[in-house]
């Protein structure tokens, strides 16, 4: 059996590839974002020590403390949340922080990798860090682990999926029929499904089909006048539903521009006199 440790298992047992970055990558975005960080933040402690404002030594030290760990942990989980997983290391690498199912990180997973990430990079001069991710399947340091994160690339990592195709014997069928709200995962899971499906053993490609056939028909109605094979429906289902949502889009963008006509109307409603 191949390994799939590039790879997320769906509850489907489709694979979807996860574009995870080498540890080579990471190391080199967390150089860069040691010295975006770091070096402020040592200027700003040397400062602190030496500054005369505060004649208080406990006092001094405790802002001093406080300061640093602010540059080092509340700006990066900070910068890392409003940018969606990116930095300045990542984004020079091509690299952005997710969630392990793909989606967009929050604060809480930001702040815990920063945390650790105290830990991991200047208390252990980044030998921890660098033990884990090698020896991680997806390159995930510790903080990763903990926060349910990784690092996914995000450049030179997208193949374009092979376009979906109407079904010549649903062509008829699928516009008068009426088509609810897909789940997302649902309508993901199908699209992937419908890509890799040459590559599947032919057993599980007839187990996959009939079980995502079977799902996706509960959001149609009425189904097909007779019986079709499911990968056909799957298909069927996916491309109206496009073209629907591709007619709304349309139809969105020429509202837009007609109020946008009318709105340069001034007075409303009628036009501008002649120079």
């Amino acid at each position: 059996m191949d390994a799939v440790e590039d790879e997320i298992l769906t509850g489907e047992g489709v694979a979807l590839s996860t574009g995870a970055a080498a540890v080579t990558n990471r190391m080199l975005s967390g150089l860069i974002d040691l010295v975006v960080y770091g070096v402020p933040a040592l200027v700003l402690l040397v400062w602190l020590t030496s500054a005369t404002l505060l004649a208080n030594g406990a006092i001094q030290r405790a802002v001093a403390i406080g300061s640093v760990a602010a540059m080092l942990i509340v700006v990066p989980a900070v910068v890392e949340t409003l940018s969606r997983g990116r930095s300045v290391g990542r984004l020079a690498c091509g690299l952005r922080i997710v969630r392990d199912d793909g989606g967009p990180v929050s604060f809480r997973h930001a702040f815990t990798r920063a945390l650790v990430g105290l830990v991991e990079f200047f208390l252990t001069f980044g030998l921890m860090a660098m033990t884990v991710s090698v020896l991680s399947a997806r390159a995930k340091r510790l903080g990763d682990i903990l926060a349910g994160t990784y690092a996914m690339r995000v450049r030179g990592s997208r193949r374009s999926l092979p376009p979906l195709v109407m079904p010549p014997q649903l062509a008829a069928w699928a516009p008068t029929t009426d088509i609810a709200r897909l789940p997302d995962g649902l309508a993901l899971t199908c699209r992937m499904f419908l890509a890799r499906a040459a590559s599947l053993r032919p057993d599980s490609r007839a187990r996959l089909g009939t079980d995502l056939g079977a799902r996706i028909s509960h959001y149609v109605s009425p189904p097909p006048p007779e019986p079709v094979h499911p990968e056909l429906l799957i298909a069927a289902v996916l491309v109206e539903r496009g073209r629907r949502e591709w007619q709304i889009e349309e139809r969105r963008g020429a509202r837009a521009a007609s109020e946008a006509t009318r709105l340069d109307l001034l007075p409303y409603g009628i036009a501008d006199a002649a120079d």
